[in-house]
């Protein structure tokens, strides 16, 4: 016999939710399994609710108990991540101040630490690359799974998972689980599948439920040494080796305070994992004691500190999230001040953003015919065996070439020129 919970619960309820559930579990001392299903989908998929949930009474080890399950069209990833939470809160509840019993409940103690895991989804096994283009990352909150699922229509570049700010401390834990389970379900179409962690070191706990389920990029929020970078390799180092996990995980680390902005550089090159180097302008300017605008001209230091670093590291510059939804031509400058500062790519907290981001990112008419006229010219001089690349007087670098393909890429993505457009000229 242990001293612990006899019930417990997880998930959300009420008339608001959609997309999700709420399940409480109490403990019997025989009976077997009893569950109360109610569901706005009962008729149709009732039967299978109730065979899932049996399933995983039977894989953690639990033989009798009371189950309440309130559901709200949730998908069979989110009701396996809230019931595992629910067993879990269980074995270890979540506040001492919590009324305990005397209750046995030495089965659930001791598969305590498994996972129930649901099968890959087979279109999200693809992997990712260092310089893959970044123009828009959008942010979900790690504990609201109605947004998951069509988020990837939007199209972004990449969708961010988010286990921190956007997650409230007594629902860490509902997060982890259900970002776990998205990362391996949702289908993602075609974004990258990023997941902002915790400050380190608390960070490091969240490694555990998204290295070994197909996460492509990890952002670290508050970052502000080399050191922590480092810790961070290190812990997914163990953890690939562990789960044997062969597709590679990048590194973003998010530079937010004045200290941060100092070591910039020791950051972006703090590890060969380290893909780009982002800023969070809501906490630096708090930081350092003002105000953020519009303008801009608070952050303009370490804006440029940020893009030169990443530069010199030579990963890509990602640019701060824009904070009002409402105002698409104030985002729509923001963007292309960004860019002449030299970024590649910003923040979304709403998918309205996604393709104004994309347009201002975009190449402009006279940057295109520039670069199709690099390519051209490299081309030929490789034909000709030559070492040497000149656009009239100008001698083109091989950086130089590789911006210019960039640019080409970008105008055919945004439909802005013809894939064989090498053919017409």
């Amino acid at each position: 016999m242990i001293k612990n919970l006899k019930k417990s619960s997880a998930g959300k309820r009420g008339d608001s939710v959609r997309s999700d559930c709420y399940f409480e579990i109490e403990l019997k001392n025989s009976g077997g399994i009893k569950i109360d299903l109610k569901s706005k989908v009962n008729v149709m998929y009732g039967e299978s609710i109730k065979q899932m949930i049996l399933d995983m009474c039977k894989f953690f080890g639990l033989k009798d108990a009371k189950i309440l399950l309130e559901d709200n069209g949730a998908l069979p990833f989110v009701l396996a991540a809230r019931f595992e939470l629910a067993i879990k809160r269980l074995a270890h509840p979540p506040a001492p101040s919590l009324k305990e019993e005397e209750f046995n409940i030495t089965e659930l103690n001791k598969n305590f630490n498994k996972e129930y895991l649901l099968p890959f989804n087979e279109k999200n096994l693809y992997s990712t690359k260092k310089d893959q283009l970044r123009r828009s990352r959008l942010y979900l909150p790690g504990n609201e799974p109605k947004f998951f699922v069509n988020a990837g229509l939007h199209s972004p570049d990449g969708i961010i998972l988010d286990l921190e700010d956007s997650v409230a401390p007594s629902e860490k834990d509902a997060a982890q689980l259900l970002v776990r389970n998205a990362l391996r379900s949702v289908d993602f179409y075609g974004a990258e599948r990023m997941v902002r962690i915790n400050q380190l070191p608390k960070g490091l706990d969240d490694l555990k439920y998204i290295v070994p389920n197909n996460v492509n990029v990890i952002l670290v929020p508050k970052c502000e040494s080399a050191e922590q970078i480092n810790q961070l390799e290190k812990e997914v180092e163990k953890l690939k080796k562990q789960f044997k996990v062969e597709n590679p995980i990048f590194f973003m680390p998010i530079i937010e305070s004045a200290l941060g902005v100092i070591k910039a550089y020791e950051i972006a090159s703090a590890s060969k994992y380290n893909c780009a180097l982002a800023i969070g302008l809501e906490d630096y300017t708090a930081d350092i004691g003002t105000q953020r605008t519009n303008e801009g001209r608070e952050s303009i230091f370490a804006r440029q500190m940020l893009v030169n670093a990443a530069k010199a590291a030579g990963i890509q510059a990602i640019d701060t999230v824009f904070s009002d939804v409402a105002d698409m031509e104030a985002l729509r400058q923001s963007v292309l001040e960004a860019k002449s500062l030299g970024f590649e790519g910003k923040g979304c907290i709403h998918p309205r953003q996604i393709k104004i981001v994309h347009e201002a990112f975009a190449p402009t008419v006279e940057e295109i015919e520039k670069a199709k006229k690099i390519v051209l010219a490299f081309e030929e001089a490789k034909e000709k065996g030559l070492g040497v690349v000149s656009l009239g007087t100008k001698m083109i670098d091989p950086p130089v070439v590789k911006r210019a393909i960039r640019t080409i890429d970008l105008a055919i993505l945004n439909n802005l020129l013809d894939k064989n457009w090498k053919k017409k000229q």
